[in-house]
């Protein structure tokens, strides 16, 4: 019965999946240093820079998301794995987090795949 239950969902692109999710955890970065940016030009009643079209509002709407997606969605391992691969400024190989946080190579793969296809499900991607 389980197995019938499953075939009836839609088979995704995994890769794709993948794709859309690290796109978005990097845009996160840039979109909150945007509105931190924003906010404190409000603060100080000046615009420094020409916008070229209001995006303010989505923006605030994906960083709350993003945010809540990691934070309840995610084991304290699998949320380490994502912010130490995409959350940061500098580029992160894998064999570096894993070795960090001694975990072995095979288990840290399956924990980074479940953690985007968690963070996905969260954001309604799939």
């Amino acid at each position: 019965m389980i197995a019938e239950q499953l075939s009836l969902l839609e088979q995704v692109d995994e890769k794709e999946v993948r794709k859309l999710v690290i796109k978005e955890l990097k845009n996160y970065r840039a979109i909150k240093v945007q509105l931190e940016n924003k906010k404190e030009s409000n603060q100080a009643g000046v615009a420094l820079f020409p916008t070229l079209r209001d995006s303010a509002n989505i923006n605030a709407l994906k960083i709350k998301q993003i945010e809540r997606a990691l934070e309840h969605s995610l084991d304290e391992d699998e949320r380490l794995i994502i912010e130490k691969k995409y959350l940061t400024a500098h580029r992160t190989k894998d064999i570096n987090i894993y070795m960090e946080l001694n975990i072995n190579k095979d288990p840290y793969y399956e924990m980074k795949r479940r953690a985007i296809n968690t963070i996905a499900t969260a954001l309604g991607i799939i």
